[in-house]
């Protein structure tokens, strides 16, 4: 059996990607309700939260970061934590510690905010080093260990990072190991002049947030996670998907190219693209419109073409233009 044989009769059934896309459109609808303007960056975070990724937003306050946080999980039905991180937070403050329960004379489990369907890590890197570890268990694992004991955390599990580019007194980078968990890094940047006015409408007579309603439920939201698996990738769209991850590492201009789990993130994020966009399979395209925000944060250039004002998204698109696309035929 060919390739394009296995995927026809493996292939989801068109209805079954209809019903998908219809309830993620409604999902980006909703939130967009709120979120005025800026549907592109709705999407790309649905596309992150679909593939079970987390998301780094790094802008400057009042554009909408901590609306946008607490808008998906009402958009859901799920449960909203917000952690505030400042340099005197301490680990056991996200994830949680023991307590000493006197009637009992046991020690009992106190969960901490990262114990929700949707966090926000807010000013991550103002928390020092210590207490921005205590994430990476369960960012990756989304499992939390106490007292030797591992406790799943709920299912959907999404964190939301925030921090401000240019305001850096005080603050802690990021290091590699950290940055590399989230499957992408974007920002929302100022509205345009209309959807502000329209947002200046909207907001006169209260927010929009407190009477949102759920659009999907959690158990469908679970639902469209395990389709996105299901997506389709060819080997060609593989192998492109593949090529351009090593070519970071061969670039002259990185000194640290982009890891497996890069890889892998690219691969989630290009299947959840493919489901928005309401195809059972993943194109080229897919790949290259979610490069940049997947890859971009997990290289490190090399210090000589950084002070030539080359970032992080321009060695990476420099990248995508390097990288041969495959001609392939669309799946029929």
């Amino acid at each position: 059996m060919t390739e394009l044989e296995t995927t026809r009769s493996e292939r989801i059934a068109d209805a079954e990607i209809a019903a998908a896309q219809q309830q993620i459109t409604g999902l980006i609808d909703a939130l967009e309700r709120v979120i005025v303007g800026k549907r592109d960056i709705i999407e790309r975070v649905i596309v992150a939260l679909l593939g079970e990724g987390h998301v780094l937003i790094e802008d400057v306050p009042g554009v909408g970061k901590t609306v946008l946080a607490r808008s998906i999980a009402a958009a859901i039905g799920g449960t909203f934590q917000r952690i505030q991180f400042t340099p005197d937070l301490l680990p056991s403050d996200v994830t949680g510690a023991l307590v000493f329960d006197p009637r009992s004379s046991e020690f009992h489990f106190r969960p901490g905010p990262i114990v929700a369907n949707i966090v926000l890590a807010d000013e991550i890197n103002r928390a020092g080093p210590r207490t921005q570890a205590a994430l990476l268990e369960a960012m990756e694992e989304r499992h939390l260990t106490v007292d030797r004991e591992r406790l799943p955390l709920p299912r959907p599990f999404f964190v939301l990072a925030t921090q401000n580019p240019v305001e850096m007194d005080g603050t802690f980078p990021l290091p590699e190991a950290q940055l590399d968990r989230f499957a992408l890094r974007t920002s929302v940047g100022y509205p345009a002049d209309e959807a502000e006015l329209s947002m200046l409408r909207r907001f006169r007579t209260g927010s929009p947030l407190e009477t949102l309603e759920p659009a999907i439920s959690i158990e469908q939201l679970t639902e469209l996670m395990a389709t996105v698996r299901q997506i389709w990738i060819s080997e060609a769209v593989e192998r492109y998907l593949l090529d351009i991850v090593r070519a970071t590492r061969d670039d002259e201009q990185i000194e640290l190219g982009a890891s497996p789990r890069a890889s892998l993130a690219l691969a989630r994020a290009a299947q959840a693209q493919a489901l928005v966009r309401g195809r059972a399979f993943v194109l080229p395209d897919d790949v290259q419109s979610i490069a940049v925000p997947v890859l971009a944060h997990r290289i490190l250039p090399v210090s000589r073409f950084g002070l030539r004002g080359l970032t992080n998204d321009a060695l990476i698109e420099s990248v995508l233009g390097r990288v041969p696309v495959p001609a392939e035929a669309i799946p029929s």
